[in-house]
């Protein structure tokens, strides 16, 4: 089954803590702190592979973890850094935040973009020695790396994209001026999924070409399958709206044409606006002058028109000559910027965020897991290290927010489960 949505969740690697530890050697008196950083937490790295396709094998696996980074050690010697997670996705994949939809990235070249970010290693108390603490006995922990849930979303990178109902011969015309091979039947939806195919113009130059098959009236609302195959068509500099002139099906060619627009404008106001040949195929089991008719009718709306007979190439030589010409003249394939992420509140770059409140008389902290890992350094018998704690308190924002509960000296402060009396 042709995937091209997905939900998954992406968690990168958390920064190795920093280590507590004294030099110790032989005739060293004081060697003092040695304790060494921890390593970088890994990032989480899309790259673009022109193997896949699909994003089928996302539905299998949603979770992916990046590794953390090592925690530091003695004698100076810092953790070691964290590999990064690098997952592969097919060309045109765009990568939107689930929550709000903005657009993270678009991958659609060869550079690597990371999506996720490690947290930074903890320092080791090494950095925290000064002339008036010679012997600090607490170090700083890593950060946590970024999580967010994404979706990815494949928008397939064509120059070219063929429209129509189904079973008009967009299928017998891509197979037939490209190298593609599509499954063809008499049948509507023989082609479940988007076919893509290079055109080879013979000078070096080429254009690609994508089947996007699903497209009936209704499309554009989700009926059939064109809702799962209009994204496709975003992409594309030029539409060549394939009609069937003969009417094999008992439908009017320009009903059809007409009722396709709608759904384009539907579901992209934009597409509204692209480009669009007009192909008239089957043309082998029509009348010279029903052709003809059809030719002058799309020519006074302002459409190029091109009759062909698709399985034997007739006139299709011609139509790729016009259309390698259009494309000279075009801008470049969409390629979608990434929006900028909202503001944060009230929120540091190590995401200190915490709740406070009044509890049968106890003042409370917690949702603040960033303060868990601080807590496991944090020394209760060093003087030095509990001043190490509470100017974090102080500088999170922590103790402004106790005395504006209205703590007063001598207070029970629980945080996660850790109690402690308030002095001013």
């Amino acid at each position: 089954m042709f995937v091209d949505i997905a939900k998954i969740h992406l968690k990168a690697g958390d920064g190795g803590n920093g280590a507590v530890s004294f030099h110790r050697e032989k005739y060293v008196a004081a060697g003092g702190p040695d304790g060494g950083d921890g390593g970088r937490g890994g990032d989480i790295v899309f790259v673009a592979d022109t193997n896949l396709s699909t994003l089928a094998d996302f539905r299998y696996k949603r979770k992916y973890v990046a590794e953390n980074g090592q925690n530091g050690g003695a004698s100076r010697c810092t953790g070691k850094s964290a590999k990064n997670l690098v997952i592969s996705v097919p060309v045109g994949t765009l990568i939107k935040d689930a929550e709000t939809g903005r657009i993270i990235a678009d991958i659609s070249s060869s550079e690597p973009t990371v999506v996720a970010k490690g947290g930074n290693g903890g320092w080791g108390n090494m950095h925290f020695s000064t002339s008036t603490r010679q012997f600090p006995r607490f170090s700083k922990p890593g950060m946590s790396g970024e999580e967010l849930d994404v979706t990815l979303e494949l928008k397939l990178l064509a120059d070219v994209g063929l429209i129509g109902f189904p079973n008009v011969g967009k299928s017998t015309l891509v197979s037939v001026v490209s190298e593609a091979k599509p499954k063809i039947a008499n049948y509507h939806f023989t082609t479940l999924t988007p076919v893509l195919g290079v055109v080879n113009m013979g000078d070096g130059s080429s254009f690609v070409m994508a089947d996007i098959p699903g497209l009936i009236e209704g499309a554009g609302d989700g009926v059939g399958l064109g809702h799962e195959f209009l994204r496709h068509v975003e992409r594309c500099r030029l539409l060549l709206h394939v009609i069937d002139v003969s009417g094999s099906e008992g439908r009017d060619p320009i009903e059809d044409f007409n009722a396709i627009n709608r759904e384009l404008g539907v579901f992209s106001q934009e597409l509204t606006d692209r480009p669009q040949i007009v192909v008239g195929n089957k043309c082998d089991l029509a009348d010279e002058q029903t052709v003809e008719d059809l030719k002058k009718y799309f020519n006074s709306e302002g459409y190029e028109f091109f009759p062909i007979m698709a399985p034997i190439s007739e006139g299709t030589a011609e139509l790729i000559n016009f259309v390698a010409a259009e494309l000279a003249k075009l801008p470049a394939i969409k390629i979608f910027e990434p929006e900028p992420a909202p503001e944060q509140p009230i929120v540091d770059t190590n995401k200190r965020t915490f709740t406070a409140r009044v509890e049968n008389g106890v003042y409370v902290i917690d949702n603040a897991e960033w303060l868990l890992k601080i807590l496991e350094t944090v020394d209760p018998d060093d003087y030095e290290s509990l001043q190490y704690f509470q100017r974090t308190l102080q500088q999170s924002g922590i103790i402004k927010a106790l005395i504006d509960l209205g703590v007063q000296d001598g207070d029970i402060v629980n945080v996660y489960d850790i109690e402690f009396e308030y002095v001013s």
